[in-house]
């Protein structure tokens, strides 16, 4: 078997369902297909997600085992449990109860946010660490300058919502954790599907939450010296290389 190299654009394609990458030596990868439609089973063995250097010439090496073990739910085709019964009373009282806006933030374009581990301490909170995970429904897909891949929340063993999440990345160095932010991601998106912070979509509650708890400032960058407008909380401060500008000008 001949070992295929592939150019750094190669990692812009998805890979077929039926291949996936085997460990050859330290430096390169070969595809290997399986036998046939019908039998899921590798001809090889999977090897580890690959360095940097190797994603560079091959993408993610994480595509799922199809192979699921007999009576368990391969969750990344099953939309087993979806809609069949209510969550118990207090489980929907954690999971809807109000946002606390001192758990908001803000970012520079005045778009608000809840931060990524506020989401899993909630869901911690309503169905008990191991209680719920993110299964992931596909390969991850990498492109020139972004990550995405799709991926269902399962709560108590029923399938609560699916959702792709997206990261970009500026370096094949980072596209590590870039695969983490695209994980992240996706579990806020699927968390609106059981109405957690679901007031940061709501329009009027975006535009009350500015008014009262933001505002937004014209900063100087330190070493370009240029001038813009940025938002933060009204309680915190512009970080380095920014700084607030006080001089009447700027009003």
């Amino acid at each position: 078997m001949s070992v295929t190299r592939r150019p750094l654009l190669s990692l812009t394609r998805a890979r077929p369902a039926s291949q996936f990458l085997v460990r050859t030596n330290p430096s390169s990868f070969v595809s290997r297909r399986y036998q046939s439609s019908d039998d899921f089973s590798p001809t090889g063995t999977r090897s580890p997600i690959p360095d940097a250097h190797n994603i560079q010439d091959n993408g993610l090496n994480d595509g799922l085992d199809l192979a699921s073990e007999a009576g368990k739910t391969d969750w990344s085709r099953s939309f087993h449990g979806l809609s069949t019964e209510p969550f118990p009373k207090e489980v929907s009282d954690i999971l809807t109860a109000p946002v606390d806006p001192e758990d908001v933030e803000i970012k520079p374009d005045g778009i608000i946010y809840l931060p990524e581990i506020k989401y899993r301490r909630i869901l911690n909170k309503a169905f008990g660490p191991g209680g719920w995970g993110l299964a992931p429904r596909g390969e991850s897909i990498v492109t020139e300058k972004l990550v995405t891949r799709e991926y269902a929340l399962v709560c108590h063993g029923r399938l609560v919502s699916i959702a792709r999440g997206e990261q970009q990345y500026f370096d094949p160095n980072g596209i590590p954790t870039a695969t983490e932010g695209c994980k992240s991601n996706a579990l806020m998106r699927c968390c609106k599907d059981l109405g957690i912070a679901s007031e940061l979509w709501d329009p009027r509650y975006i535009r009350q939450f500015r008014v009262k708890y933001c505002e937004e400032k014209f900063v100087e960058h330190a070493v370009t010296k240029k001038r813009r407008k940025l938002w933060k909380r009204k309680t915190d401060t512009f970080d380095y290389p920014f700084k607030l500008v006080t001089s009447s000008f700027s009003n």
